[in-house]
């Protein structure tokens, strides 16, 4: 793994050795992440992704707090294709710390809830360099559509004995580019699903279910100027045993709506969080698509 999560382990006080496996998920002892993940009890809930690469860690985790306040049940860290490591550590070890305080000052009040800190931090990573042992689980992708054996094996072949190491947890994740795809079409050199493939995309669940796979991400990429059509969305949704993610173009509460109400079990966001002017726009924009989903 070149410069990357082997020398992040010798370096770094939160690796292998202090970190048994799950990080905040050990206080959620009833339930995995992935038992997190999967079992949304037929709601669609809200993640906030923050890409490490587009603000400083404090900024991060101001962020994140604010998003779990205004409805979010998970943050994921990554996004883009080159940020280093310890910047991807460094975010999550800030987010953690500041869950970390928030669910002990919630302990001390007699009327806090510190459960609504128990939200698992998970790494989205653009590749195997872009490991943290500070995060509770990864979305361990398949990106199913690519024409490169780098994504659809090779990432993970590199990642996977570091995060055995690390103790965190795998999330086993079909990844699907829908047109138009953005910058991780190009990267991910995948054959974009077009809007009107519903049959294609039905054969795409198909092979994800029969790999064992957990959940499906249909994404249409970051900034998309359109979100994944809800027509796909519906067509997995035939598909029993995926949980299904959503991301990709989904900028406003309306767009959102339309990804639940197809089927989406999670929606993600991020340049909703990025774009954002300040703390209390990021409140508003992120309880506008919380409440539009439920």
């Amino acid at each position: 793994m070149d410069s990357g999560a082997g020398e992040l382990m010798m370096r770094n006080p939160y690796a292998v050795a202090a970190k048994p496996a799950g990080g905040i998920a050990m206080r959620r002892s009833e339930q995995t992440t992935l038992e997190y993940t999967v079992n949304g009890h037929g709601m669609t809930r809200h993640v906030t992704l923050i890409d490490p690469a587009k603000q400083d860690p404090n900024i991060a985790a101001n962020r994140a707090m604010v998003a779990i306040e205004a409805g979010s049940a998970m943050i994921f860290v990554g996004g883009s294709t080159d940020t280093p490591d310890e910047v991807v550590h460094a975010t999550c070890v800030a987010i953690q710390e500041a869950f970390e305080l928030r669910a002990f000052a919630a302990s001390q009040d007699p009327d806090g809830d510190e459960t609504m800190w128990q939200i698992p931090v998970v790494l989205f990573p653009g590749g195997a360099h872009a490991l943290s042992p500070a995060a509770d689980a990864i979305t361990f992708m398949m990106l199913m559509n690519s024409t490169e054996r780098r994504f659809l094996v090779g990432e993970q072949v590199r990642g996977a004995p570091y995060l055995q190491k690390f103790g965190v947890e795998a999330l086993p994740t079909g990844y699907v580019v829908c047109a138009p795809g953005g910058r991780v079409g190009e990267v991910g050199a995948a054959e974009l699903i077009q809007p009107n493939d519903h049959d294609l995309v039905h054969a795409y669940a198909l092979t994800a279910q029969m790999y064992g796979f957990k959940l499906l991400y249909l994404e249409a990429g970051s900034g998309a100027s359109a979100q994944v059509n809800p027509e796909l969305i519906e067509r997995a949704r035939t598909v029993e045993g995926l949980t299904l993610v959503i991301g990709g173009g989904i900028r406003s509460a309306e767009q959102a709506k339309r990804a639940a109400d197809a089927g989406a079990d999670w929606i993600v966001t991020g340049t909703l969080t990025e774009d954002a002017a300040d703390l209390e726009e990021l409140r508003n924009r992120i309880s506008a698509v919380v409440n539009a989903i439920n």
